[in-house]
């Protein structure tokens, strides 16, 4: 079957009779945009598009619907429509009386985004922030199986993360992480050490990288000789291993994380839809 064509956004978009203008004003590009989606969907690509480009960052406010409905030159009840699926994707965040604005990671009430592990009793809250210890920070070459998640080549520069964190002085996660080298440029055990912000709000505020969605694949494990060291369990304990691979906007896998996790006052809890 052939690919339906891609329609740039310097040239009118028509989906079952309505027409997207290009952007008042805005730098047209080489942005596709698929004529044959709904309409909203195409909007929502668009707003998606000025995410990726920096025009509005993570914790400022985008322009109103009034206003990127005749941005876009279509309803505001389309513009509404889009913007209610990036707020259910938590790329946006609406604030009653105040607008819309970019989800950040260094929002309070989200320091740990992607983190579903849970005091078995008691609340978050009530269990404190995590203690992180950086173990290490080096520079080295993407192993084939780190380059293949990342989307990188073999050799291509990456960095890797070994940190810790514990609740209530009790070591409960073990984890190791592998960035790409080139966005991550000047990552350091200095400066991940004396930055109190969570991780990706550090990655947002100084390297630009947004992470706004991961998939998880979880499975039971036996703790090693390194995990009961760091863990203070004993070899064969039973671990949850937890691999991670998180996006940014383009879609670009930007983070793989492996961690090691402790549930014996804790559970991993995921809600579904």
């Amino acid at each position: 079957m052939a690919t339906p064509p891609a329609v740039s956004i310097d040239s009118p978009v028509k989906d079952a009779g309505n027409t997207i203008a290009a952007p008042a004003g805005g730098d047209a590009g080489a942005l596709a945009v698929p004529a044959f989606s709904p309409l909203y969907q195409q909007i929502k690509t668009l707003i998606l598009r000025s995410l990726q480009a920096g025009e509005w960052k993570p914790g400022d406010s985008i322009p109103s619907e009034v206003e990127l409905a005749a941005r876009y030159r279509v309803s505001q009840g389309t513009v509404r429509k889009a913007i209610d699926e990036l707020a259910g994707d938590n790329l946006l965040v609406r604030r009653q009386g105040k607008g819309t604005f970019v989800t950040t990671h260094a929002e309070s009430h989200i320091p740990y985004r992607f983190l579903r592990l849970l005091p078995d009793t008691g609340t978050l809250d009530e269990q404190g922030p995590a203690e992180r210890h950086i173990i290490e920070c080096r520079r080295l070459r993407a192993s084939a199986e780190v380059a293949r998640l990342l989307a990188l080549r073999s050799g291509d520069p990456i960095v890797q993360l070994r940190r810790m964190l514990s609740f209530g002085g009790q070591p409960t996660i073990l984890e190791d992480i592998w960035l790409p080298g080139l966005p991550f440029k000047g990552l350091t055990l200095e400066l991940l050490s004396g930055d109190q912000s969570p991780m990706y709000a550090l990655f947002e505020t100084r390297f630009g990288v947004c992470m706004v969605r991961a998939w998880e694949k979880i499975k039971a494990v036996s703790a090693d000789a390194d995990a009961a060291q760091w863990l203070g369990v004993p070899e064969g304990h039973p671990l949850l291993s937890v691999e991670r691979l998180a996006y940014t906007y383009d879609d670009a896998p930007m983070e793989l994380r492996r961690g090691i996790y402790r549930t014996d006052a804790h559970h991993y809890r995921n809600e579904l839809s």
